[in-house]
């Protein structure tokens, strides 16, 4: 069943028996499910029809039917390179006639995946794959990072619909975060710490950091090692983020500590804007550094931030300009920070966190 959205957004059909995964699926917003064409499944999905509005489909022959008759989909099952050569070939005129392909590989997958979906490229039909389990699914959306348009998520277990509607949610572009300007009230070098600096599976580009703040209240935009600098070469893939005890932004609204982060763990990614994406952690590597505070003010409160003190770390917010100018959301070295400075914050809507959740209780953080 398809979850609905903008056209990048991917598409996931339900395939199940289950009432409970029946009853997740409605809740997240998927609304095509898939049944078999035989007399119990069809009276299974008229009940179901009677407690939520959906799509019914049904398989029978490989072909994927409405109720009404119309084709929706063709099945394809793929065990051996022959079936996937025979589905490459048939792609054009697959997708001239703009249908959906759906594709279920009976062993191997993640390489057949990815030749189809090199295949699909360009071309108007849409490919789908069957899942057995979210997992399946997320190796099937990142097939050739690009992935399959869609899958049809075959489980008898709720938790795989709740765990795949969270990663489409998280992946579907165009997430924000509002970003406002603080006036820096202090900067202060305050001794030695141990600091974390956070290496990703990605490549950040200029004008993208993370998110990290001593309180939970506001976080700062921290910027990557992306750029060119007299001191180190350019690490794209870096954030020098902080010491450990600090909060990160992660996907979902979630936050964790910058000591807890390892290999694996996914962290949001913001650029100027307030534009967010998500990436994996490859590293972290945690030292003793000296280490700088950065006070500022924003929205009636005071917020802060310990950094490594270097040259190369860097906030995003406004710096002059040679022509005495403005330049607005721009990379600003911690070294040359000055009292009076604008930076970028992220102003959290509750200040209380338990286990990195948001949570509406009394707290005092100094």
């Amino acid at each position: 069943m398809s979850a609905t959205a903008s056209a990048c957004r991917k598409a996931v059909w339900i395939w199940t028996q289950s009432k409970q995964v029946f009853t997740a699926a409605t809740e997240a917003g998927f609304n095509h499910l898939v049944f078999t064409g035989s007399d119990e499944d069809q009276q299974l999905a008229k009940t179901w029809q009677g407690l939520a509005s959906f799509k019914a489909l049904y398989c029978l022959g490989g072909e994927l039917r409405s109720d009404v008759g119309s084709l929706e989909a063709v099945l394809h099952p793929i065990a051996n390179p022959g079936e996937l050569d025979a589905v490459i070939a048939a792609v054009p005129t697959i997708a001239f006639l703009g249908s959906t392909t759906i594709v279920e590989f009976v062993d191997w997958k993640v390489i057949p995946a990815e030749n189809l979906v090199a295949a699909f490229d360009g071309h108007p039909g849409r490919l789908f794959a069957v899942a057995d389990g979210a997992q399946d699914a997320i190796v099937s959306f990142e097939a050739l990072e690009r992935g399959t348009d869609g899958v049809v998520l075959r489980t008898e277990n709720p938790a795989d619909v709740f765990a795949i509607k969270e990663y489409v949610d998280r992946r579907a572009g165009g997430a924000s975060v509002p970003l406002v300007y603080g006036h820096v009230t202090r900067v202060e070098p305050v001794g030695m710490g141990d600091r974390a600096c956070v290496d990703l599976c990605s490549l950040l580009k200029p004008g993208e950091g993370m998110l990290v703040g001593s309180f939970a209240r506001a976080l700062f935009l921290v910027h990557s090692e992306c750029l060119e600098s007299n001191y180190v070469a350019s690490r794209p893939f870096r954030v020098n983020a902080g010491p450990v005890h600090s909060y990160v932004a992660a996907p979902g609204g979630k936050t964790a500590y910058l000591s807890e982060l390892q290999s694996g763990r996914e962290v949001l990614v913001v650029d100027s804007q307030g534009l967010t994406r998500s990436a994996l952690v490859g590293r972290v590597k945690i030292e003793s550094r000296p280490l700088i505070l950065v006070e500022a003010q924003a929205d009636g409160q005071r917020h802060s931030i310990l950094l490594q003190n270097a040259e190369t770390v860097r906030l995003v917010g406004s710096a002059q300009s040679d022509d005495g100018g403005e330049n607005e959301r721009v990379p600003i070295s911690v070294s040359k920070l000055k009292l009076g400075d604008r930076v970028l914050l992220s102003i959290q809507d509750s200040a209380a966190r338990h286990t990195g959740f948001k949570v509406k209780e009394m707290i005092d953080e100094r």
